[in-house]
């Protein structure tokens, strides 16, 4: 069975008014994430792919000592992280569950530190990519960058939160301002509920 988009879990002007436009969610949603899907079924129609999950098609074709990944790899990665990449955001101001906050101080020492390192992370990545508050296998939070799609699941960490560094998630609203849309995403953006919800 083919993979679908998924719908949005709000409306695409639900987040303008925390910094993040229904243009850019059109653009984003509508155009980028609908491509990796086409682009994805059409990738793995045909081949030993063909009607595994987006975990194994990710873990299977991801090579670490690749110069560039494979088109199978690009477009189903990029289709698996924008489905977590909506669903850690919401519309609605949500304040940070104890446990997490007390897993993220623990590994951090203040949040405030995590806020740091993760925008650090998202502003040096150079070009395209991901920046990522991961769980690793021993428990233990980091935060992590990822370049074009490569993610989490490549290395055996849980995603925790994601946010897209790629031009088109913040040019319209942002222009080549990105420090300054991570610092809006961290502050207005992110749904911390599913945040927590992941470890």
């Amino acid at each position: 069975m083919a993979f679908q988009l998924p719908d949005l879990p709000y409306a695409h002007d639900a987040l303008a008014a925390h910094g993040m436009s229904a243009e850019t969610l059109e653009y984003h949603h509508d155009l980028h994430h609908n491509a990796y899907v086409t682009n994805g079924n059409k990738a793995i129609e045909g081949t030993e792919w063909e009607g595994k999950s987006l975990e194994e098609i990710i873990t299977g074709t991801y090579d670490a000592d690749a110069v560039a990944q494979s088109g199978i790899f690009n477009n189903i990665s990029q289709l698996w992280n924008h489905n977590q990449f909506w669903e850690m955001m919401s519309p609605d101001v949500s304040s940070m569950p104890s446990e997490l906050e007390s897993a993220i101080n623990d590994s951090f020492g203040s949040v405030d530190e995590f806020k740091s390192q993760f925008s650090a992370a998202g502003a040096g990545q150079f070009g395209s990519g991901w920046c990522w508050l991961v769980k690793n296998a021993d428990g233990s939070l980091a935060v992590t960058k990822t370049e074009n799609g490569v993610n989490p699941l490549c290395f055996n960490q849980t995603a925790l939160l994601g946010c897209d560094v790629w031009e088109h998630s913040y040019y319209i609203d942002f222009r080549n301002k990105r420090p300054d849309y991570l610092k809006n995403f961290l502050d207005n953006l992110v749904n911390w509920e599913n945040v927590a919800s992941r470890m």
